[in-house]
This record gives structure tokens, C-alpha cells and sequence, in this order.
């Protein structure tokens, strides 16, 4: 297939273009390499994939609608993973227009791309923060998402619906996968996890919001990568009995879906501390702090129906997952084991 990855030097993004050109796969790889977090993380990253002749990559932000319509143009792409975004829960409370240009005005421009040169299947990155407000748990696609307690929420539901809008209007096929708390190498410094190994082995403090009683969905990357290479052969189908007298969220009468993707078995914050301490062979010194706004105070994802479509469960055990991270982390900034 010709597929385009978007947010292609991000953590997801560039170890899924790995693994479509590893199976054989063209690939088309854009990011803007912006410095939310380092760039020359991100350029390693573009290292591992810059090397196979079915690769090309574009410095190129989603929101740069002329250029971004030219690359549609240009090429007939089969597939469209669109895995870049402006991410982060905190971030949004510092500058908010980062989200507004990129997840909504930018997730536009990628519709119209899709429409204008035909695309095949529209595979976008959703969140599990959309479930918001909502308390009942597993999360399910077919619960109410109307509530979410972020501006990265609200973008990311109204990804959503603008999606719907392009499935009904232009029969664009989309699916989107709302993402639980994806972990492992080559992951995001903003993230709990890479966050928490930098301080401990600088013996730093770790901060510790909502006090340590947080409890998340965590999800190894490659397991994430398994099933985003799998469903993008799944084309999404009108549901034959959606009624609008009683809309269900999660399908429609039109070419669109929507999964959760994600681990199906939430830990709380202190154990994932723990098995981080196991693996660094450190003790973490802990700052506990309030729980941040915007924050959830758990997820806990029902991955039945995506696993269902794809005939794959995650499989990495929690206890391996953190251990292949720490060990990255330590050969990535050559850290000898003390």
C-alpha cells in the first residue's frame, strides 16, 4: 500500500512507519519537528526509518493547508494514519491556540486531503480523555462522551465529529482509535513515564499528582502498532441497524467507527512507580501533589470490539514494558547500570 504517517517522527508515529515498511509498505512520513519537547529526539527517531528506499519524509505541519493540499495532490494514497497532534493535558492550560491550530484546524486540512484525492481509509488518533466527566467504567465506544475536562478533549471529541461529518457527507471512510496511555521506547518526555526515569536517575523528586491515587489504562507500544497495522484493512460500514431514535455514538449509518485501543487492564499510578523503581534498581523520591486540572482521575478501557475486528489482544506484560523502557533509556543516553 501507499500510506501516508502523519506526525511520522512522533512516538507512535515514527514506530509504526517502522513496522509498515518493514512489511513491505510505502510510506510518506510529515511532522513539523516543533519544539514542544526535544527535536533531536525526534530526528533520531526519523534515523531508524530514513534509511529504507520506501520512505520519504516532508517537514511539514498539518496545518499548512497549501502545502499539506499539494502533498494530497501529489500522491494517491491508499491509507491515512493521522497520528499528529498537539498533545498533552497540562500544555493546553499554557497555550491553547498550539491545540486549535493543529488538532482542529489541522485535523480539517487532513479531511479535505482525504476527500479531494480519494483516500481509501482515514485512520485518525482519537483519546481516551474524551470519556471526560464520565465515571462509568470500562469505557465503552458506546457510552456518552459529551464532557470531556480538557481542551485537548474537547479537540480530540470534535476530531470525532468532524470525521462523522466527512463519512455522511462524502462517504469518506474513518475509523478512530481513542488511545489509552501508550508507553515504551522512544516515547514522549512529557509522559509519566520518561519523566520518572530522567529524575530518578538524577535523584530528583518525582512529582506524584492526585497523591498517588490515579489508575491507568497503560499500553505498550507495540501492542498499540499490532493493532493500528491491522485495522487499517477494516474498512468501517454503515451499521445496518443504527436508529436515530437512539443514536449509538460508537457507529452510524455511514462509513465511520470508533475503538478504544488500549490495554484492558488498568494499574494504579503506584504500582507502574514501583516496577519503574524495580527496574532502574533506584528509589524514587516522591512529591505528592494535587491532581492537576483537566486530569483524569482513572481510565479503564473495554478494547472487546477492537480486538473483536482484529483478532488481536495486547499481550506485553506490564512488568516487561517498563523494564524494555528503562533498558532503552539507559543505551539511548548511554547510562551504565550502577
Amino acid at each position: 500500500m501507499n500510506i501516508l504517517v502523519t506526525g511520522a517522527a512522533g512516538f507512535i508515529g515514527s514506530t509504526l512507519s517502522l513496522r509498515l515498511l518493514v512489511d513491505g509498505h510505502t510510506v510518506t512520513g510529515i511532522d513539523n519537528l516543533n519544539d514542544y519537547y526535544a527535536v533531536s529526539l525526534k530526528e533520531d527517531r526519523l534515523k531508524r526509518i530514513l534509511s529504507f528506499k520506501g520512505f520519504t519524509f516532508h517537514k511539514l505541519s498539518v496545518d499548512d493547508r497549501k502545502d499539506l493540499l499539494a502533498l494530497f495532490e501529489q500522491n494517491s494514497f491508499d491509507v491515512v494514519f493521522h497520528l499528529a497532534a498537539q498533545v498533552g493535558v497540562r500544555y493546553a492550560l499554557e497555550n491553547p491556540f498550539a491545540y486549535v491550530d493543529t488538532n482542529l484546524a489541522g485535523f480539517g486540512n487532513i479531511l479535505e486531503g482525504s476527500r479531494q484525492s480519494k483516500v481509501g481509509h482515514l485512520v485518525y488518533a482519537s483519546s481516551s480523555s474524551i470519556y471526560g466527566g464520565n465515571t462509568r467504567q470500562p469505557f465503552s465506544e458506546h457510552h456518552s462522551t459529551e464532557h470531556p475536562l480538557s481542551l485537548y478533549a474537547a479537540t480530540k471529541k470534535a476530531n470525532e465529529l468532524m470525521a462523522h461529518s466527512y463519512a455522511h457527507i462524502y462517504g469518506l471512510p474513518c475509523t478512530g482509535l481513542r488511545f489509552f496511555t501508550v508507553y515504551g521506547p522512544w516515547g514522549r518526555p512529557d509522559m509519566a513515564l520518561f519523566k520518572f526515569t530522567d529524575l530518578i536517575l538524577k535523584n530528583k523528586p518525582i512529582p506524584v499528582f492526585g497523591e498517588g491515587k490515579m489508575i491507568r489504562d497503560f499500553t505498550y507500544v507495540d501492542d498499540i502498532v499490532e493493532s493500528l497495522v491491522r485495522i487499517k484493512d477494516i474498512l468501517p460500514v454503515p451499521n445496518p441497524d443504527w436508529n436515530g431514535q437512539n443514536p449509538d455514538p460508537a457507529t452510524s449509518s455511514d462509513p465511520y467507527r470508533v475503538y478504544n485501543i488500549g490495554n484492558s487492564s488498568p494499574i494504579p499510578l503506584m504500582t507502574y512507580i514501583e516496577l519503574l523503581e524495580k527496574a532502574l534498581g533506584r528509589t524514587a523520591i516522591k512529591e505528592w501533589l494535587p491532581q492537576q486540572p483537566g486530569e483524569m482521575t482513572s481510565t479503564f478501557a473495554d478494547t472487546s470490539e477492537l480486538e473483536h475486528v482484529t483478532g488481536f489482544k495486547p499481550m506485553t506484560p506490564i512488568e516487561q514494558g517498563v523494564q524494555n523502557f528503562a533498558d532503552w533509556y539507559r543505551d539511548y543516553y548511554n547510562i551504565q547500570v550502577t
